[in-house]
């Protein structure tokens, strides 16, 4: 099984990152795939950019890439209580490419944040447009202050977090068998 995941931010520190790619360790996986979408420089899209340069070849690659994977990791950042603006971007000319790029891909959806909601704006947006463009939604998770919740290295250091954790990822590998 192939599993590709990523933070849906392009910042260099993005713990929604190292969030995805900790959840990666309780999958069994012949390959391991952390995307770093500041691979996917793109334009700010507008329909009028689109029609004068068409489909970027990044937006095209993304959309390429995640067809390879059995299961995607997605773990959304939120800023201001939406998927952050470079992400964002990237899914509209992704999604210009292909409307279900997806592909009805099994997906896992995580987010985390340094505040008390865990991004939970932005994930409870990506649970119900994801499916839209294909997704296969197994199972969602929050982790609020990540900061105090969370450790490199160790990983979920609540116990009752950890423990709804480990449940998500249980049933998740569940629907995967």
């Amino acid at each position: 099984m192939k599993i590709i995941a990523f933070g849906a931010s392009y910042s260099s520190t993005s713990i929604n990152k190292i969030f995805a790619e900790y959840a990666t360790g309780f999958f069994p996986a012949t390959e391991i795939e952390v995307l770093d979408l500041k691979s996917f420089p793109l334009p700010l899209y507008t329909t009028d950019l689109e029609k004068e340069i068409g489909k970027p070849q990044e937006a095209i690659d993304f959309v390429e890439k995640l067809a390879t994977a059995d299961l995607l990791i997605v773990s959304v950042a939120e800023h201001n209580g939406s998927y952050t603006t470079a992400f964002k971007n990237l899914f509209d000319w992704a999604s210009r490419f292909k409307v279900k790029m997806f592909e009805d891909k099994k997906m896992l959806l995580l987010s985390t944040a340094p505040g008390p909601r865990g991004g939970l704006s932005a994930l409870q947006a990506a649970v119900v447009r994801f499916p839209v463009h294909g997704a296969e939604v197994l199972g969602n998770f929050s982790l609020p202050k990540f900061g105090d919740n969370f450790k490199v290295g160790e990983g979920i250091t609540d116990e009752t977090l950890k423990a709804e954790f480990l449940q998500v990822i249980e049933s998740a590998k569940q629907l995967l068998a």
